[in-house]
């Protein structure tokens, strides 16, 4: 891969000045195409999913999802960016390279560092494809990275941040500014609206089946109407989810029942 405005680039950061300062660094390198930034753990892992990046600059500490969090499920997707941490503490180099970063960089980071980082980055990515490959003009679609199957979430006892498998989710119900994640795992919260999860998530199999309900379809196994043209689905871990009577028809649809 050409390294003249060839790379794509997210850059995460919680403080605002210091991911200005290195967006600023990496937006002018002559090997740099587009540099996305995002401020939080959570916020990167939704971009992260949505597309591919080259390379992924990222604080070590962070408010929720760490960027050493974010790292380590970064092995999961079938082409995760090259990963470059930037930290104003030295203490987690070590675990820094266990989850296979390839460089290191100390905050407040020189122009000469961030370019290093990058030619470190385009040798790692030299195989790949340009990120933004996809987009051109007659360019062949390409299949969902395995990062499309990963969420963070917060454990609804309040406990920190977990990533957990979007399939192993049974349903999702709204709960004021957050919603709860059902999931073999445990039950979860994450900030945002059940319309907003709703877009997001429909083409994998959920479905909005009552205004406070979103259900995977993957774990249904049964539908039972109830009085009043209302129904109730049945999960495969015997949950019991709620289906309005306006939403019947369109379910059964679904499921082609």
């Amino acid at each position: 891969m050409s390294t003249t405005g060839a790379l794509s680039i997210l850059a995460v950061d919680d403080e605002r000045p210091a991911l200005a300062d290195v967006a600023r660094l990496l937006r002018g390198s002559p090997a740099v195409n587009e540099v996305v930034c995002a401020h939080s753990g959570n916020e990167a892992l939704r971009l992260l999913a949505e597309r591919q990046f080259d390379g992924l600059f990222l604080d070590v500490r962070m408010p929720g999802l760490s960027g050493l969090d974010l790292a380590a499920v970064l092995d999961r997707f079938a082409s995760p960016p090259a990963v470059v941490f930037v930290s104003a503490y030295e203490d987690g180099a070590v675990k820094a390279f266990e989850v296979h970063a390839i460089d290191y960089l100390m905050k407040p980071v020189s122009r000469q560092r961030i370019e290093a980082a990058i030619l470190r980055v385009s040798e790692a990515t030299g195989g790949r494809a340009p990120a933004d490959a996809a987009a051109a003009p007659g360019a062949a679609a390409e299949a969902p990275a395995a990062g499309d199957e990963f969420v963070a979430v917060e454990r609804a006892s309040g406990e920190g941040t977990r990533i957990v498998s979007r399939a192993s989710i049974l349903y999702v119900q709204a709960r004021g500014d957050y919603v709860r994640l059902v999931s073999d795992a445990g039950r979860f919260l994450q900030r945002g609206t059940l319309g907003e999860i709703e877009h997001r998530w429909t083409p994998h199999g959920f479905h909005r089946v009552h205004r406070a309900y979103l259900v995977n379809l993957r774990h249904a196994v049964e539908v039972r109407p109830d009085h009043g043209g209302a129904a109730t689905i049945v999960l495969d871990d015997g949950s019991l989810v709620p289906v309005a009577r306006r939403q019947v028809a369109d379910l059964r649809r679904r499921l082609r029942m």
